[in-house]
């Protein structure tokens, strides 16, 4: 850094040194940041050695394609080729069923986090701090293990209850939980080392954030897909939608800069992906609110070991008729039409995919900004690292989980019943009386014995 602030101060044409290139994807900022950094960053970033800036990957069957057009057009057709990609495999992991899709979340998990710790890794690699690598990976079994155990607990109680070993294993998760987080906790502070302490915590901090932004969100993607595969396809529909659209609109229309932290945003692109993002979310919901595939729970059935998604849809997912508004009424010329109820929560969805979800890739652009990186890593030709397409998905599916609690999920029968099966019998037999008397004050319990007689 002492090379930069010499160099700095060497740079006699003020305009690189006050006004950074301002496109994010090219040579050319970097190259600003490094040769134009003014002496008061310098001071402030003396501590944060930069991290190398992947190598193109592009596969070479693209590149002799691809060699005879611009830069632009080049990364447009890898990116456009690649989301393709993408989005088939997408649709094939969801033609394989909830499990696997399970098993893709955790896979997604555990790349996200190898980046992002790399990255701490690559930074302060020459300090040689003692089981650092070792400890994240350590906490990041730790953490897994808890919140699997905990929906383990609550999605397969007939299961553990059949199992000795796993009903031991569930009565003290987290007792369990703990104790192995506490023995990570002993192992950081007997690796601590004279004057890497200060670094030592930062590094430690930053494996707990690393943890909570992955881990923690990955965590609620998977119960978001318990709810029912409805609400792990369209939200993440969504984003992918605008962030396509927005990249589309911004590309050939895209004049008025959005934000500073990516300069390649516009305005354009992002009033452009909204719009288009709304009606992909309408219409997607349309088509699959019709499908008990996807808008049934995801249970695991004990007499076949299995997921099954079955079911009669509940209201959310039935056709109802909505009267329009006089000003719409008198342009269309329909008094009702005809929706799911879901396709009205999809546009909270789609709405929150455009408008706030962007902010998770403005985020992730801030963060490698402060170490002068263009990507997270080079896993996927012109689009970076998984973390680079999954920035905004993380921060959807805790906005998915929320909205879900706030406003679908009612009690869950099944799941007040297995906390009654696990209770003391003299304890069961008091809830049972404490429910008849209840029932019967309502007037209920005799109708239900008439019922039940007839």
């Amino acid at each position: 850094m002492a090379e930069l602030r010499h160099r700095g101060l060497k740079d006699t044409d003020p305009t690189v040194q006050q006004q950074p290139s301002e496109d994010k994807g090219s040579d050319n900022e970097l190259k600003a940041e490094k040769d134009g950094v003014s002496d008061s960053e310098s001071k402030v970033d003396s501590g944060v050695p930069e991290v190398p800036v992947p190598a193109d990957d592009t596969p070479e069957v693209l590149n002799k394609a691809l060699s005879g057009l611009s830069s632009r057009w080049k990364n447009w057709w890898v990116r456009g080729i690649l989301t393709l990609a993408m989005i088939s495999f997408f649709f094939f992991i969801i033609y394989l069923g909830p499990m696997v899709l399970m098993m893709i979340v955790l896979c997604v998990q555990i790349k996200c986090f190898q980046e992002i710790i790399t990255i701490g890794y690559s930074v302060y690699h020459s300090y040689d701090l003692p089981w650092f690598r070792t400890l994240s990976w350590y906490f990041l079994l730790c953490v897994n293990y808890f919140f699997y155990g905990e929906t383990v607990t609550d999605y397969f109680f007939t299961l553990v209850q059949r199992e000795e070993p796993l009903r031991i294993l569930s009565k003290y998760h987290r007792f369990i939980s703990f104790a192995l987080y506490l023995t990570g906790f002993c192992m950081f502070v007997l690796s601590l080392v004279k004057k890497h302490y200060r670094l030592q915590f930062y590094m430690f901090g930053w494996t707990h954030v690393t943890l909570l932004i992955v881990v923690t969100q990955s965590h609620l993607i998977i119960h978001n897909l318990f709810e029912g595969m409805i609400w792990f396809i369209v939200p993440i529909s969504c984003v992918i939608c605008n962030d396509i659209m927005a990249y589309m609109f911004g590309f050939f229309f895209g004049r008025t800069p959005l934000i500073k932290l990516s300069p390649k945003k516009t305005w354009e692109g992002f009033i452009g992906g909204f719009f288009a993002t709304i009606v992909f979310g309408i219409m997607l919901s349309y088509v699959m609110a019709g499908c008990r595939y996807f808008v049934c729970p995801v249970e695991f059935n004990n007499d076949s070991n299995s997921f099954q998604v079955d079911c009669e849809p509940s209201e959310l997912f039935q056709l109802q008729d909505y009267a329009l508004p006089s000003m719409l009424e008198s342009v269309t010329g329909w008094t009702t039409v005809s929706l799911y109820p879901f396709q009205i929560h999809s546009i909270a969805l789609s709405s929150f995919a455009s408008i706030v979800g962007p902010f998770g890739g403005f985020f992730a652009s801030g963060f490698k900004r402060a170490f002068k990186i263009k990507d997270f890593a080079n896993t996927i030709p012109g689009h970076g690292g998984i973390m680079d397409r999954f920035d905004c998905q993380y921060l959807m599916a805790t906005f998915v989980n929320v909205y879900i609690a706030s406003f679908i999920r009612g009690p869950n029968p099944t799941k007040v019943i297995q906390q009654l099966l696990a209770l003391r019998p003299d304890q069961q037999l008091y809830i049972f009386n404490s429910l008849k008397a209840h029932l019967t004050e309502k007037g209920l319990l005799p109708a239900l014995e008439e019922a039940a007689a007839a």
